[in-house]
């Protein structure tokens, strides 16, 4: 419970900060203009108090483990300082990926209290997976990120070479996820599991 509550907790600070932060572009993006600050249904000043939910998250690792509660200052200044990145570094993605990263390794400290490789290896593929996807994403923002000074590998790159940028990470995630597979040993089930989400990148990447 403690661990789906620091889920709940920090997903819902980065989330309230990330659209504080960028309520001026969202307010210029037809996509992003119906959100709930440029549209009007919420103040600004309301969302930011919303991220609160730091400090819910910081209490609630106090209650899992001491590593968990020391760690939980870095988690956050991932979760959070991603919102910054797109105003300085087409890297943006992989920062929003390395946020959602911390989930595996997160959730292993707080079962068992120490370190391992196995979870850093979910934690790498889920670095690959994410950021390669949001590329894919980013893709629908290409133009008005070059025309606002905001970067993202499609605005830097352009979309050809961006959707490769993107194949290659998520290469990479299958990769992770077959050695995590082989070093854990796992059965049927997991490569099951392996299989499906590998057929869905490869057609991904097709099309």
């Amino acid at each position: 419970m403690l661990v789906i509550l620091c889920m709940i907790f920090a997903r819902s600070a980065a989330m309230a900060f990330n659209r504080y932060l960028d309520r001026s572009f969202d307010a210029k993006n037809p996509r992003t203009a119906v959100r709930e600050i440029p549209a009007g249904l919420l103040k600004a000043e309301r969302v930011l108090w919303f991220t609160i939910n730091s400090i819910l998250f910081i209490t609630c690792t106090y209650f899992i483990n001491p590593i968990c509660f020391y760690l939980s200052p870095i988690a956050l200044a991932v979760v959070l300082g991603y919102s910054y990145t797109k105003r300085f570094t087409p890297l943006c993605h992989l920062v929003l990926g390395l946020g959602l990263s911390l989930a595996p390794i997160g959730a292993y400290l707080a079962v068992t209290g120490s370190f391992d490789l196995l979870p850093v290896l979910f934690s790498f593929a889920v670095i690959f997976w994410v950021s390669g996807f949001d590329i894919i994403y980013a893709l629908q923002d290409e133009d008005f990120d070059r025309n606002n000074k905001l970067y993202s590998i499609p605005s830097v790159l352009g979309k050809k070479r961006a959707l490769h940028v993107s194949e290659l990470l998520h290469l990479l995630s299958i990769i992770c996820v077959v050695i995590a597979g082989i070093k854990g040993q796992f059965g049927w089930l997991y490569w099951g599991g392996v299989t499906v989400f590998v057929s869905i990148l490869f057609i991904n990447i097709a099309l």
